[in-house]
Parts: C-alpha cells; sequence; structure tokens
C-alpha cells in the first residue's frame, strides 16, 4: 500500500526497538504525562461545569428567567402583562409579584427580601413549593398575614412553625406621635431549603395581598415574573413584550441578576483550564527532550538518507508526524481515561473517603453533597485539541535541527 515516506519512516521509528533504552523512556514517560495532564484537565473541567450547573439549577428554581416591572413606581396594569405572556408561546408561566428589603424580628434581627407571591400561580414560576421543609404555599392565605422563611434565616431568627416574626419595611406613615415605619406581624408557616444561601438567609415569603397592604402598593404590584421554554433568550423574549405593552417597563433576566456571580464561575473555570494545562505543557517539554535525542541517536540514518536525496522539509517531517503520533496516541489514553474517572467519580470519591475515613464534603459545611459533573463533548474536543497542538509544537525544534543534519559530518565517524 502506497504512503508518503515521511509517514513511513516515523512510523518504522516507532515501532522499531531503539538501542538507546533511556529515549525509549523519556518517550513513554512524556506520553503518560499527556495521558495524565489530559485526563486531569478533563475531570477538573467537568467538575467545574457540575458545580455550575448544580448551582445554576438551584437559582433557577427559586427565581425566574426574566421579569417585567415598572421604571419607578409600582406596575398597576399587571394583569394585562400577564395575559400578553401566556399569550405568547415562548413563555411557559408567568406570575405578579411584590418584593421590598425588610427587617424581620423574632428571637433575633436579620434583613431579608420581603416578597408576595400569589400561591397558587408560584408554581408557573419557580419551584418554590418542591423546596419546602416544612408547611405548605397552600397556607399562604390573604390577610391571615402567614409567613414563610429560609432555612438559614428561620434559625438565625430563632423561630420555628408557629412562632411569630414582626416585619419592618421602609414605608413611612405620619401617626400623632410621629412618622413611624411600616410593620406588621406574621405567623410562621413555612419553612424552605433552596440549597443557596442567599435565598436560605435571605428571603422571605407571603401573601400577595398582604405585601400590597404591607408596602402600600394599593392594586399594584413591583412586576411580573417570567419562565419560558429558551432560559438562554430570557432577556430577548422579556424585552419583546414589553415593547408590545404601551408603557415603559423595567427588563431583567436571570444572567443579569446574578452577572457577576456566573461571570466569576467562568473566570475560575478559564483559570483552571489554563493551570492544568501546564501539565500537558510539561508533558509536552518531555516530549522535545525525547525527540532531541532521537535525532542525535539517528544522526547517520538521517545523513544517509540525505545522500540518498531526501529533502529537508521531508526529513522534517519524519520528526513531526512520529512526535505527532506519540502525542495522539497520549491524547486519546487520556480521553478515554478522563471519561471513565468523570462518570465514574462518585465511585472513586467513596472509595477514598471509606479507605481514608474521612468526608471530603460534609453536609454541615456545603450545601452541595457529592461531587457533580457534567461532561461536555465541546469540552473535551477542546482540551484534545489544544493538547494535540501544543504536541505538534513540541516537535517543531527537533525536526528542525534534524533538517539542519550535515551528512559530511554526521558520517564522519562512521
Amino acid at each position: 500500500m502506497f504512503r508518503p515516506l515521511s509517514l513511513a519512516i516515523g512510523l518504522r521509528y516507532i515501532r522499531a526497538k531503539r538501542r538507546n533504552r533511556f529515549i525509549s523512556f523519556i518517550s513513554a514517560a512524556s506520553m503518560l504525562g499527556i495521558v495524565i495532564g489530559v485526563m486531569a484537565l478533563i475531570t477538573v473541567i467537568s467538575v467545574m461545569n457540575g458545580f455550575e450547573q448544580e448551582l445554576r439549577n438551584r437559582i433557577l428554581g427559586m427565581v425566574a428567567h426574566a421579569s417585567i416591572s415598572g421604571v419607578s413606581a409600582s406596575l398597576d396594569d399587571w394583569q394585562h402583562v400577564v395575559d400578553v405572556a401566556h399569550a405568547d408561546k415562548r413563555v411557559l408561566g408567568a406570575a405578579p409579584y411584590a418584593e421590598r428589603e425588610a427587617m424581620l424580628q423574632g428571637g433575633q434581627t436579620q434583613g431579608a427580601l420581603l416578597r408576595g407571591i400569589l400561591p397558587e400561580h408560584e408554581g408557573e414560576v419557580s419551584q418554590l413549593a418542591d423546596k419546602m421543609l416544612a408547611g405548605s404555599l397552600d397556607e399562604l392565605q390573604a390577610g391571615a398575614y402567614n409567613i414563610i422563611l429560609g432555612k438559614e434565616l428561620a434559625l438565625w431568627l430563632g423561630v420555628d412553625i408557629g412562632d411569630s416574626v414582626t416585619a419592618f419595611v421602609p414605608e413611612f406613615r405620619t401617626t400623632p406621635i410621629g412618622v413611624l415605619p411600616q410593620l406588621k406581624r406574621f405567623h410562621v408557616v413555612g419553612i424552605f431549603e433552596a440549597g443557596v444561601q442567599d435565598y436560605d438567609l435571605g428571603l422571605a415569603i407571603i401573601h400577595l395581598r398582604d405585601a400590597q397592604k404591607l408596602m402600600r402598593l394599593g392594586d399594584g404590584v413591583t412586576g411580573v415574573r417570567l419562565r419560558l421554554h429558551d432560559m438562554m433568550r430570557a432577556y430577548e423574549v422579556a424585552r419583546d413584550l414589553a415593547d408590545r405593552l404601551p408603557a415603559l417597563y423595567r427588563v431583567r433576566d436571570w444572567s443579569r441578576d446574578h452577572a457577576n456571580f456566573f461571570r466569576a464561575i467562568k473566570l475560575e473555570k478559564t483559570m483552571m483550564f489554563l493551570v492544568v494545562s501546564l501539565i500537558i505543557a510539561v508533558a509536552a517539554f518531555n516530549l522535545v527532550s525525547s525527540l532531541v535525542m532521537l535525532v542525535t541517536d539517528k544522526q547517520a540514518d538521517i545523513a544517509i538518507l540525505r545522500t540518498l536525496g531526501m529533502r529537508p522539509n521531508t526529513v522534517m517531517q519524519v520528526f513531526v508526524i512520529q512526535g505527532a503520533l506519540i502525542g495522539l496516541v497520549g491524547i486519546l489514553g487520556g480521553v478515554l481515561a478522563g471519561v471513565l474517572l468523570t462518570m465514574n467519580l462518585d465511585s472513586v470519591v467513596a472509595a477514598i473517603e471509606s479507605t481514608f475515613q474521612i468526608d471530603l464534603m460534609p453536609k454541615d459545611v456545603y450545601y452541595i453533597t457529592g461531587v457533580p459533573t457534567a461532561l461536555r463533548a465541546d469540552d473535551v474536543t477542546l482540551i484534545a485539541v489544544v493538547a494535540f497542538a501544543m504536541c505538534l509544537l513540541a516537535t517543531v525544534y527537533p525536526a528542525w535541527r534534524a533538517a539542519r543534519t550535515d551528512p559530511a559530518a554526521a558520517l564522519r565517524y562512521e
């Protein structure tokens, strides 16, 4: 079968037993380094993807994909906004809400976001009902002044089901004894756990009618929350809906509300990619060493090939092909090992915990137990391409040095 000369010689050099076993050892070490580097990079990126996905799901379980609110005042025509949203096929659900920063007082005092909802429509825009540890959303009745607290918030306030908390909001009323803030006593009827501290410690839920009275909104609301079929188009869809409405509205989406958080995760993921890529870079440096020694060992062969008419470019191709094949085998091995390790990481972590009697992620410290992973084909492809590019770059100097071999000088002492 016909094969290019450089490819045939490169394959022959790989299969042939070398006289210098140290060169073979360095080549094997560089290949093993590439395997370890690619495996580690795939595993680390998959774990970071898993954490990002887990946190995103928990956050989006408590917040809507987008919201439409009034520019400077309450949203009085919220029912029309809900109707327009429901008429759009891109929208899964829409529900009004009213929220304000408040100070809650029980056994202790703690600031929180006080949010008024309609319990019968909350399921359209969030998973709050599924996060309940005690009580249910149905216990929020208009005029009953009941409240549902996050788990950490309830612990901080020192209250439980059946206790009372007093809510102070920055709405002031004039009385014979002066200006006083709006306050109301609520009965704790439920506790939820979202798994995200911002909500478990900073969110309290009441009925929308009670919120309107406490916040002096009349029949208005703060805005309308939306849940969409495609959350990645949240701002686009919300902006389109707002443009159909007669007045000016403010539009926000989940990515803007948590922009700093997801930006920090993306930066951390990028930095981890660069840091762990150094393992592959070290393996590629070993590949340079092995190829340089191989070129030195094959000086006579190169000289004979040059004497027979092989051009310098073809000589370069021989060693580029050899280095690329070594790197390719290492990359394929690393990809396979990385995918297998990622898919079985929970079992590996459990084995480590059992062997050394340690708890790597204790439940009383971390909101997320276990090691979530998300293996993505595009990440694996990017890692393989970057590793292969490093391997190709590592072959440039040894191949260039081989191409500059002087046949007369190389054969002088042969």
